[in-house]
C-alpha cells in the first residue's frame, strides 16, 4: 500500500537519488522533490472504456520530472499530493520516455505511479528549491519560434472575461479568459488561461506575474498560451518581480506600450544597428537577393497589395482533433478518416492553404498562405466559403474573391528553395500578416523625408533603392510620397 503519513519509514531515505539521473535503468530508488504543477483530474471515455488521471511536475535541486497517476493512483495520491509541498517518492513507479507533447517539463523521461508506489510528506524542505524560471522577456518574443514553450514574467495589465469555447473533439465546452502583460521592454502581448485557472482567477491589474510553461503562437504577431502542465505565480518573491515592481510604480504605468503586430519598421538610411525583422524589402529586392537560394531559411518582410487569389484549391478537408489539422480523405458520402488520428468524422474542418500574387512598386510576387493567414485575406472561415461552394452559390464565392483583392498587408515571409516535379524553385511562405497602420507607416515614410540629402539630388530607402529627388509621386505600398527637389 502507498504510504500516507509523516513517518521515518524507509531505510530507502538514506540515498537520495537526483531527478535528473532517473532513468528505466535506475531500480531502486527515492527522490526528494516539491511538487510545483498540479493538475486537475481528467476523465475519459472511448469505446476501451473509462477512466481519470492526474497529473504532477517533481522539482529538485538536479532537474524536474512529470509523474501521471491513473484510476487507483487517482484515489491514493490526489489528495496527498499538495502543490508547493516536499515528498520523498519511491519505486516501484514506471520510468518511461516523455511524452513531450503533454508537457513542457525538461526531462528525457516521466513517472507513472503503480498501485504500490512510496509517497510520503518529508518533515522539512532543506536543499529542495523553489520553482526555477528561464525567462523571455516581452520584446523578445518576436525572435522565438512558434510552438516554443517558454517562461515569461510581466505585469499584468488588462483582464479579460470568461468566455467559453467548445472542443471540436470532444464537443466538451472549456472556460478561457484573455489577459494582458506589460513589461520593461515597451511591449505587451495578450496570453490565454484555460479551464478552472480562467474561471478562479481573481488578480487584480497591477499585479505581477510569472508563468512557466507557456505556449507561442504567432497569432496577431505573438501570443501566447498557458500550458495545462504550467505554471502561475502571482507576486513571485524572485528578484525580476520586484524590479518590475519598481520600474511599474516608477514609470511604467503611463507607459504606451508597443504590440508584436505593429513593430515592423522601415529600414533606417544607413542600415547601422537594424535589426533584419524590422527591415521592409521590396519585391525586387527579394529576387535580386537571390532571397531563398541558399541552404539556410531566409526571412524578410514586404509590404505589398494583393492582386490575385488562386481559387483553385484554395483550401483542404481537415482532421478535427485538436492540434492534428492533418487532411482527411472522404472514403464514403458523409465519412471523413484521418490515418493520423485513426478518426473517422461526419464532416471535416477546412482549412485555407491558398496562393496569392501581391504586388508593390517594383514588382509581383507568389506567396503561399496558411489558415491564420487565410483568415485575415478572406475575412470569413474556411468551411463557410466552401460550404457557399457546396451550395452552388458561385455569385457569393465570386464576390468573397474579389473582396480579397487590393487589400494591404506587411507580410513576414521565409524563403526556401523547394523541390517540385523534380524542378527546383523558391517558395516563399508567409508566417503571418499584419493589416498596414497608415498612420504609423506615415509617420514612417516622413522621418525617411527627414533624411534627405539637401546637396544630393538622391534619397537613400535602404539597400541600393533610391527615390529620385525631382519632384515625383513615389508609392510605397499606398502612400503617395512627394519628394521635392533642393533649393539650390
Amino acid at each position: 500500500m502507498a504510504m500516507r503519513t509523516n513517518g521515518a519509514s524507509g531505510g530507502s531515505r538514506g540515498n537520495i537519488h537526483p531527478i535528473e539521473a532517473i532513468t528505466p535503468y535506475a531500480h531502486r530508488w527515492t527522490i526528494k522533490a516539491r511538487v510545483t504543477h498540479k493538475g486537475e483530474i481528467k476523465h475519459w471515455h472511448n469505446k476501451n472504456g473509462e477512466g481519470k488521471l492526474f497529473s504532477v511536475t517533481f522539482l529538485d535541486e538536479s532537474g524536474e520530472i512529470r509523474a501521471t497517476g491513473f484510476n487507483d493512483a487517482v484515489d491514493n495520491f490526489y489528495e496527498l499530493l499538495q502543490k508547493d509541498q516536499v515528498y520523498y517518492v519511491s519505486n516501484p513507479c514506471r520510468v518511461q520516455l516523455a511524452k513531450k507533447q503533454f508537457s513542457n517539463v525538461n526531462h528525457d523521461y516521466e513517472l507513472t505511479f503503480e498501485r504500490d508506489t512510496n509517497i510520503e510528506k518529508a518533515e522539512g524542505d532543506e536543499g529542495v528549491p523553489q520553482v526555477t524560471y528561464s525567462f523571455t522577456n516581452i520584446e523578445g518574443l518576436q525572435s522565438v519560434d512558434k510552438d516554443q514553450n517558454i517562461d515569461i514574467i510581466g505585469v499584468l495589465q488588462d483582464v479579460g472575461e470568461v468566455s467559453e469555447i467548445v472542443s471540436k473533439t470532444t464537443s466538451k465546452p472549456y472556460s478561457k479568459r484573455e489577459l494582458t502583460l506589460v513589461d520593461d521592454t515597451g511591449y505587451n502581448v495578450r496570453l490565454t488561461i484555460w479551464g478552472k485557472t480562467a474561471e478562479n482567477f481573481d488578480t487584480q491589474p497591477e499585479s505581477v506575474i510569472a508563468f512557466k510553461g507557456v505556449k507561442v503562437s504567432d497569432f496577431g504577431g505573438r501570443s501566447l498560451s498557458l500550458l495545462s502542465s504550467g505554471i502561475m505565480n502571482v507576486d513571485p518573491d524572485i528578484d525580476r518581480a520586484y524590479t518590475l515592481k519598481g520600474w511599474y510604480d516608477g514609470s511604467g504605468r503611463n507607459q504606451q506600450f508597443q504590440t508584436h503586430a505593429n513593430t515592423m519598421s522601415t529600414v533606417s538610411a544607413t542600415g547601422a544597428g537594424a535589426n533584419d525583422r524590422n527591415q521592409y524589402k521590396t519585391i525586387a529586392q527579394v529576387r535580386d537577393e537571390n532571397l531563398g537560394m541558399s541552404d539556410d531559411t531566409d526571412w524578410f518582410s514586404i509590404k505589398a497589395t494583393i492582386i490575385y487569389v488562386k481559387q483553385d484549391n484554395v483550401a483542404y478537408p481537415a482532421c478535427l482533433s485538436d492540434g492534428c489539422n492533418k487532411k482527411t480523405v472522404e472514403f464514403e458520402p458523409g465519412q471523413w478518416r484521418c490515418e493520423k488520428c485513426d478518426k473517422t468524422w461526419d464532416r471535416p474542418d477546412y482549412r485555407y492553404i491558398m496562393s496569392v500574387n501581391v504586388s508593390d512598386h517594383t514588382g509581383q510576387i507568389w506567396l503561399s498562405c496558411f489558415n491564420e493567414v487565410g483568415l485575415q485575406i478572406m475575412s470569413m472561415p474556411a468551411n463557410d466559403l466552401m460550404q457557399m461552394r457546396d451550395d452552388g452559390d458561385e455569385r457569393r464565392v465570386t464576390e468573397a474573391f474579389a473582396e480579397a483583392n487590393c487589400k494591404s498587408f506587411v507580410f513576414r515571409c521565409k524563403a526556401k528553395m523547394d523541390t517540385f516535379q523534380d524542378q527546383q524553385r523558391v517558395r516563399y511562405q508567409v508566417q503571418y500578416a499584419n493589416p498596414i497602420d497608415f498612420s504609423r507607416e506615415s509617420k514612417k515614410l516622413a522621418d525617411i523625408i527627414k533624411l534627405y540629402n539637401a546637396q544630393e539630388d538622391t534619397l537613400f530607402v535602404g539597400q541600393g533603392a533610391f527615390l529620385d529627388a525631382k519632384t515625383r509621386p513615389c508609392d510605397q505600398a499606398g502612400f503617395m510620397v512627394l519628394v521635392a527637389s533642393s533649393q539650390r
